[in-house]
């Protein structure tokens, strides 16, 4: 019982669990949006009076497109909210706090071995032979 117990109360469990209860919130949020105000705008441009309702006919078969739309446009405002306030400032954050790499060391190649050595070496650390001088 006690590992079970640390499982639950480790932080990526609690923090999974907010995120799943705010986003359906949310998810709802947009759903009732889509249909107090996007349906009529869609009917509008449609020219019926339900969107949800919309459809067409093709040999006999209704296809329903009205509530496909209204689907799309909720989905494409929740991907937009997703991504500009939950993905663009986390990206930015953590480029903020990564270290910087460090800065790749100067080396040559010496010319007995091909071993990569430092540039300002003397001396191969590798066959131990003398390096000339950078003129």
């Amino acid at each position: 019982m006690k590992g079970f117990r640390a499982f639950i109360l480790r932080g990526n469990v609690v923090d999974l669990s907010v995120g799943v209860v705010i986003g359906s919130a949310f998810t709802a949020l947009v759903k009732a949006f889509g249909d107090a105000f996007l349906n009529p705008l869609i009917a509008v441009f449609l020219g019926s009076r339900q969107t949800m309702g919309a459809s067409f006919t093709v040999h006999g078969q209704r296809f329903t497109y009205g509530s496909f739309l209204t689907a799309l446009v909720v989905f494409l405002i929740t991907a937009a909210v997703v991504y500009f306030l939950v993905v663009l400032p986390m990206t930015k954050l953590l480029r903020r706090f990564q270290p910087e790499p460090a800065p790749a060391a100067v080396t040559k190649v010496c010319p007995e071995c091909l071993s990569k050595i430092p540039e300002r070496a003397t001396r191969c650390a590798f066959c131990t032979v003398e390096q000339p001088t950078a003129a």
